[in-house]
């Protein structure tokens, strides 16, 4: 098996068992047993799934790995979606979980997505920046400081940033 093509099944694993999981399985679980879904949110759960897959395709091609914590990009990707959000994938799988909570009209989806974006963000700020900032250097600081953490908001670098970078 060529690298490219394992790397491909790495990648295509990786996509099944972390977003395929949070965004599709756990919420097709959590829907309230005899709903229907309402037509109206389909647009937000397609743009939730192309924004998603979009991400997906930028980490294999850009940064030549998967989204996969056991096969991270071998580089920052900062194109595509990371132009506007440093996590436009986290950002997909919360259009995602929305538009579930609001085309099956269920409060338990909607928690379940507010969970979701919670454990995104501790996780985020706890471990992916420090970890970016440690190995990408010069490199993260400057996308840091022109791309916001999340759509809509302007990039900060706190005190608590600097000292990562510098200790």
């Amino acid at each position: 098996m060529t690298r490219v093509t394992g790397l491909f099944w790495r990648a295509l694993l990786a996509f099944l068992a972390l977003p395929g999981v949070v965004a599709f399985l756990v919420p097709w679980h959590l829907r309230p047993r005899g709903a229907h879904f309402s037509v109206a949110a389909l647009p937000i759960v397609g743009i939730g799934t192309v924004l998603l897959l979009w991400c997906v395709r930028d980490f294999y091609v850009a940064g030549r790995r998967t989204l996969a914590p056991w096969a991270p990009p071998e580089r920052l990707v900062t194109l595509g979606l990371y132009r506007v959000s440093r996590n436009p994938m986290y950002v997909a799988v919360l259009t995602l979980l929305l538009g579930f909570a609001l085309g099956y009209r269920s409060i338990t989806l909607g928690i379940y997505a507010a969970a979701v974006a919670l454990a995104f963000h501790v996780r985020v700020v706890r471990y992916e920046e420090p970890t970016l900032a440690r190995l990408s250097g010069s490199g993260w600081r400057a996308y840091r400081a022109r791309v916001p953490r999340w759509i809509g908001a302007a990039p900060v670098a706190t005190a608590r940033d600097d000292r990562e970078l510098t200790g």
